[in-house]
């Protein structure tokens, strides 16, 4: 059985647990995720499973959408509410103006520092591990992309003022850490108080299952309902369905020629593009090599054979 499973997980359960909790209800041992979710997030973690595994390494670049809930009043050293608080005010005043004006600066383009409670890598061990070891270690900045921020709700005249909005950024974004900047940026102290990722890829939380309804599909026998094609996976890539005679050559791992089809003339050396067949099966993913005066010649980067 193969194909992405989208799963909500639950708070509490960390990316391994619900990996194993699936495993465990499906008798399946080839499952994975394809990027760790935080335990106290809830939402969308798409899993591969079986021969859609091979697709893992094309769905981590992918862009993510996230609702989020800020406080206003302390921050701590995990930069979410189950950390140690480090900094606290006992008086908040915000205004709504100043809110908009620096939220609109942390869209595009901006610089993190992920917080050492994060699963950062630093000479091959987790900042999280050498954080809860008391090891002191500097972590490298970097560049991520806000695609959109945009504010829904503003409860700035309670104790705790808290911002409620919607996300949507680049792969290796920290909303803890634009929670904490944010708050920096207008001067008070601040932490991410709650997360749902929504989106990751082309996988939205409307189309997800909770642990609870994938126990009653498999009890049920109808898990593979479930299941969406690997071709889901690498939709972002141009689309090339080739005839039933081209199928031996992707099969044999060989070489192809594809013409210039609509939305192909941009494609750069370097870029990929998907394969399948006539009823829509994932083939292969293909690299492109060279343009030529009568197509593009490209090379098989993955074959997937059923």
């Amino acid at each position: 059985m193969n194909g992405i499973l989208v799963v909500n997980k639950p708070s509490g359960f960390t990316s391994h647990q619900v990996v194993a909790a699936v495993r465990r209800l499906t008798g399946i041992k080839k499952v994975g995720h394809t990027g760790t979710l935080d335990p106290e997030v809830r939402g969308v973690l798409p899993l591969c499973i079986g021969s859609a595994t091979r697709v893992a390494e094309y769905m981590l670049d992918q862009s993510k959408a996230y609702h989020a809930e800020m406080t206003f009043g302390f921050a701590t050293n995990t930069q979410d509410s189950s950390g140690t608080v480090t900094e606290r005010v006992d008086r908040v005043v915000l205004n709504e103006e100043d809110i908009r004006r620096v939220f609109a600066r942390f869209t595009g383009t901006i610089v993190q520092t992920p917080p050492a409670f994060s699963a950062v890598k630093i000479q091959g061990k987790r900042a999280y591990d050498l954080a809860r070891q008391g090891v002191d270690v500097e972590i490298p900045q970097r560049q991520v992309t806000i695609h959109s921020l945009q504010i829904e709700k503003m409860d700035l005249e309670r104790e705790d003022p808290k911002i409620v909005f919607t996300v949507e950024c680049s792969k290796g974004t920290y909303v803890r850490t634009l929670c904490h900047d944010i708050g920096r940026a207008l001067g008070v102290p601040a932490h991410m108080s709650q997360l749902i990722r929504t989106r990751s890829g082309p996988y939205r939380l409307e189309d997800s299952y909770t642990l609870e309804e994938i126990d009653v599909a498999c009890a049920e026998g109808r898990f593979a309902e479930l299941l969406l094609s690997a071709s889901t996976a690498v939709s972002y890539m141009p689309l090339y369905r080739i005839k039933k005679s081209q199928e031996h050559r992707v099969a044999n791992g060989m070489p192809l020629r594809v013409p210039y089809l609509k939305g192909f003339e941009g494609l750069q050396i370097g870029e990929r593009i998907r394969v399948e067949d006539d009823s829509a099966r994932l083939l292969a993913v293909y690299r492109i090599v060279a343009h030529t005066n009568h197509g593009i010649d490209t090379k098989p980067e993955k074959v997937f054979r059923e």
